[in-house]
């Protein structure tokens, strides 16, 4: 997974309080990076290039430009610029109908699915509702993790017809253009449709997974160009830091962050609990997502890099329906063992 090198971009502390301080302390100081893509933003509607200034504002925050993947795509930037403080409003409300939407649907016509639609329901929209959180607007991770959540609940594996897929790949193709961290999301989308032997399917999401590499290929170079000798280098990201990472990346920045660590951790064990247990198509693939997503996290990343958890965090929570029977399971193989 591509990573950033630099700087944090939101502090613990700002994730955990601005929900209580929202309308009420509406001076409170930005976070180093979120006041950075404002300025971008607010260049960009002055009618500049971002590329013209971005390395500039980067130097004059203290933030690496070098390696040039530390520059965020443009594309957000663009988007909220677009859209004014009232459209980014109006778009996350319907992102978040959309992704409610299309999981209730997923949910009905999944095996296994209906009788547990109401609580994963519910549980959805816990994870999802931090995507209404206006202060992080400019946060990448925000939206490309809510688009993720929509195309997976807008995608459909049926071996007889070939399944449906055409939604799901452009709105996934609108989430790595904000943030190549939704880059593993369409790789396994491609390579599950290629064990289905769904030649087109997987060809198309290899396709779209080139397409993007391509984007970001252009993007580096032009970063490049910009790059002084003066210009420090970006910290490393490699740090091992095992199953802290994968648990804080997510609790840190998912509604999770409410709960006591000595809760939040096990809520994580029963969220892949439940997607283990669920018996579908779905329940493979959000498995195989997280686990693939924990391992990266286990990986690479360093503790102020924990707002990467936004990627996978909205939909995750639909385990925590599914994990009584993973716990009914686990307790019939254990009597199991033990009478035999």
């Amino acid at each position: 997974m591509p990573v950033e090198a630099g700087k944090s971009t939101v502090s613990t502390q700002s994730f955990s309080e601005n929900i209580a301080h929202d309308e009420k302390s509406p001076e409170r100081p930005r976070d180093d990076d979120l006041a950075l893509y404002d300025t971008a933003i607010e260049r960009i509607q002055l009618g500049e290039n971002y590329y013209d200034f971005i390395a500039q504002e980067h130097r004059a925050a203290n933030y690496p430009v070098t390696p040039g993947i530390a520059v965020r795509l443009p594309t957000l930037a663009y988007i909220n610029a677009a859209l004014g403080k009232g459209g980014q409003i109006a778009a996350a409300m319907l992102l978040l109908v959309a992704v409610m939407a299309a999981w209730w649907r997923r949910l009905g016509v999944e095996p296994g699915g209906r009788r547990h639609r109401v609580m994963a329901f519910a549980l959805l929209f816990v994870g999802a509702s931090l995507g209404l959180n206006r202060y992080f607007f400019a946060l990448h991770e925000l939206w490309a993790g809510m688009l993720i959540a929509l195309a997976f609940g807008l995608h459909r594996v049926d071996r007889g017809s070939g399944g449906k897929w055409g939604a799901s790949l452009l709105v996934a193709a609108l989430a790595v253009a904000i943030r190549e961290h939704a880059l593993p999301f369409i790789l396994l989308m491609g390579a599950m449709a290629f064990w289905r032997r769904d030649w087109k399917e997987g060809a198309a999401w290899s396709a779209l997974a080139v397409a993007f590499l391509a984007y970001l290929a252009i993007h580096l170079h032009i970063v490049a160009q910009d790059v002084l000798p003066s210009d420090r280098q970006g910290q490393g990201w490699l740090q091992l830091r095992g199953l802290s990472g994968w648990v804080s990346n997510v609790a840190l920045s998912s509604n999770l962050r409410f709960l006591p660590h000595w809760l939040a951790g096990p809520a994580i064990a029963m969220m892949m609990l439940g997607w283990a247990a669920w018996r579908s198509p779905a329940g493979i693939f959000g498995l195989l997502l997280y686990l693939g997503y924990g391992l990266a996290f286990m990986i690479g990343g360093r503790p102020d890099n924990f707002y990467w958890g936004a990627v996978i965090a909205p939909a995750m929570f639909i385990g925590l329906a599914f994990a009584p029977m993973g716990l009914r399971s686990l307790s019939l193989a254990a009597r199991g063992k033990e009478s035999g």
